[in-house]
């Protein structure tokens, strides 16, 4: 849908009256149509009479939580999407909120511009939903192989079972990309110009799984209105990808191996029985053999399911992809923000090759999109990314290479390069305070500017601070 040809319709759900009518005045100024509730229970009410395009709900309300909203909004309506907003943003609510189906976040304070974006971005991802030939371009452009020995390993494995009629089993952490090496594996299969059908196996409530894979008839339970074509018809001939395996009850196990086995259905309350033929690709990111000795999932499904595995490497572990990924989504970004973003300034690869990167490739897409948005000049600087990103400790091996090959002035003096001589950010860089780095820099008398300077002057900075006497070179001290 696009609003600028079509009104969409918006739920804003907030319990902060005041934030909420403010940001439905700018939708509205925005050509948006705005619904704007202050109770997730009142939400919960109003959604099961009316459509909307995109629900824009506060992550932590009383009563009920933006994370608890998604199942109900997705019920309701498949082709809704969720962008959650919070003044606690973390990557751990990122994966829960993405996994349970939300399109995407952002956090509190909100930049106008930004989330205008995400919610454009939103409406364009429903519109490509309802398309087949927009699903695979979308899936073309987002998708990109890496050079690394890991990458090449995984795209060798992948062409190798891809054209085989071989049950594939996907694990990986959450953000490395699954559902995009299923989508590989379906197109280089003879089923490529067959559906490709996706389910998010956590998403489903327990008690509709039955319905939601194998179908039922009008009147077979309580709210079966009309009948209903299951996840397993709809994608016979071609692929069935079920995400987060290890998410279905052990019932649902019990029915999904049976039809496996077989391969018969029967919709729920009905008397006929269903030849089907696609093939399964299923994916999770906790270990199936845990919860195989827990007693939590089926041995003799994970052996139907596992006929052969592909393990999707986390992104730390293929760090000389990082910039590869990152300059790709950064042309992607450029695009759709309508921006000309040239690159990277030499303290963002720094920080990107230290950083432990828990969302993975997802995570450094979401980062590399906003820090595109939020440039002012030709390239990414530390201003336009998350402090978190170079706050938080680094990943110790890699920390250990970087940084711990340097005595420690000379790790002062490499920290103070890498944040472009912000003292602030060059403190975070050593894990240290910024009081302790000033009596450092005192100590080894090394002189550093005290305004922050752009690029071009910051390599003749470099040569202008003073280095460290010989005699302090091999000194060390605690904080």
């Amino acid at each position: 849908m696009n609003p600028e040809k079509s009104m969409a319709n918006i739920l804003i759900i907030d319990d902060d009256v005041p934030f909420g009518l403010m940001l439905k005045t700018l939708l509205e100024k925005n050509n948006y149509k705005v619904t704007s509730v202050f109770s997730p229970v009142e939400a919960k009410k109003i959604i099961r009479d009316q459509h909307y395009d995109v629900v824009l709900t506060d992550m932590r309300m009383p009563e009920i939580s933006g994370l608890e909203l998604i199942g109900p909004i997705k019920k309701q309506s498949e082709q809704t999407q969720i962008i959650l907003m919070t003044s606690y943003a973390d990557v751990t609510t990122a994966i829960r909120s993405i996994k349970q189906g939300a399109f995407d976040y952002i956090s509190k304070p909100l930049n106008p511009e930004e989330l205008l974006n995400v919610i454009k971005e939103s409406l364009k991802s429903e519109e490509q939903s309802k398309s087949p030939a927009g699903l695979s371009e979308k899936f073309a452009n987002d998708f990109m192989e890496g050079s690394s020995k890991r990458a090449l390993q995984l795209k060798e494995m992948i062409g190798l079972v891809g054209p085989t009629p071989m049950s594939v089993l996907i694990v990986g952490e959450s953000g490395t990309g699954k559902e995009f090496i299923a989508r590989l594996i379906h197109e280089k299969s003879q089923r490529k110009e067959k559906p490709f059908i996706a389910v998010d196996c956590g998403a489903i409530p327990k008690e509709l799984a039955t319905s939601e894979f194998f179908g039922h008839v009008k009147g077979s339970f309580t709210g079966a209105i009309a009948d209903k074509t299951g996840y397993f018809e709809v994608a016979h001939g071609g692929t069935l990808f079920l995400d987060e395996i290890g998410n279905l009850s052990h019932d649902t196990q019990m029915q999904l191996l049976r039809a496996l086995q077989e391969p018969i259905i029967r919709p729920v309350g009905g008397s006929k029985s269903i030849h089907v033929n696609v093939r399964i690709i299923s994916a999770t990111n906790e270990d199936l053999t845990e919860a195989m000795e827990r007693g939590n999932f089926r041995k003799d499904l994970y052996h139907r399911l596992n006929e052969f595995q592909i393990a999707v490497p986390r992104l730390r572990e293929r760090r000389s992809d990082i910039m590869h990924f990152a300059y790709h989504f950064l042309n992607q970004a450029n695009k759709y923000l309508g921006k000309n973003v040239l690159g990277f300034d030499g303290s963002i690869e720094s920080v990107f090759m230290n950083y432990n990167w828990p969302g993975n490739i997802r995570e450094l897409r979401n980062i590399v999109k906003r820090a595109t948005l939020l440039a002012k000049g030709n390239f990414i600087t530390l201003n336009d990314i998350p402090v978190d990103l170079y706050a938080r400790p680094m990943i110790n091996d890699h920390h250990d290479r970087i940084f711990n090959q340097y005595n420690e002035p000379e790790r002062i003096i490499k920290a103070l390069e890498a944040s472009e001589y912000n003292k602030s950010r060059a403190a975070k860089l050593l894990n240290i305070d910024r009081k302790t780095l000033y009596n450092k820099l005192k100590l080894y008398n090394i002189i550093a500017p005290e305004t922050r300077m752009t690029k071009s002057s910051s390599n003749s900075m470099k040569d202008n601070i003073m280095r460290v006497p010989d005699d302090l070179r091999n000194k060390n001290l605690s904080e």
